[in-house]
């Protein structure tokens, strides 16, 4: 079994009785105090997230995950259905469980699902995204001293920060891990 300082983001540990996704870890050695290594963990059973301080020498047990790919089909009000482009199987997600990449969700999208002990764990999304601008306002003429932005909504209902020259209905590329916009697609 590994230590604390041992695990990292993406992997899925043993705690309290419950499975939970790492979310994040930092070492943290405080003065002259002994070294911690404080996590951010996402339990399994309950969907909650909390942040847990661990000895930085204390024993964790890994739990194995397997990764499958599935697209994104459709949304209805039974959830987000997703479909294994091998055997057509399909899966459908809570609201809850797709919040943080809901936003990023088009028809055919390639995620991964990460599994642990045949339960879905976590989904990751492509690194970019292209999407539609469905909503912007149009740029000011002049309105050009430096890095001027306006805020425009995507065909999904997210909205990002966007040059001036970019125009409803363009595509644009845009990353899932901080929802910023990358350029024109």
């Amino acid at each position: 079994m590994p230590n604390a300082n041992e695990i990292g983001k993406g992997q899925a540990i043993k705690f309290n009785g419950d499975i939970c996704m790492v979310l994040e870890t930092q070492h943290r050695t405080p003065g002259n105090l002994r070294a911690f290594v404080q996590a951010t963990l996402r339990s399994m059973r309950t969907g909650k997230s909390f942040v847990q301080r661990f000895n930085s020498n204390e024993s964790l047990e890994v739990v194995p995950m397997s990764r499958k790919k599935y697209e994104f089909s459709y949304k209805d009000n039974t959830g987000y259905h997703f479909l294994d482009p091998v055997t057509f199987d399909d899966i459908t997600f809570q609201e809850e469980f797709v919040s943080k990449v809901k936003n990023y969700l088009t028809e055919n999208l390639p995620c991964e699902v990460i599994f642990t002990d045949d339960k879905a764990a976590d989904i990751e999304p492509p690194a970019t995204v292209t999407l539609k601008i469905v909503e912007s306002a149009e740029g000011v003429r002049g309105d050009s001293a430096n890095n001027v932005q306006k805020v425009a909504v995507l065909e999904t209902g997210l909205q990002v920060q966007v040059p001036l020259f970019i125009k409803e209905g363009e595509l644009v590329k845009v990353s899932t891990s901080d929802g910023k916009y990358l350029g024109r697609a």
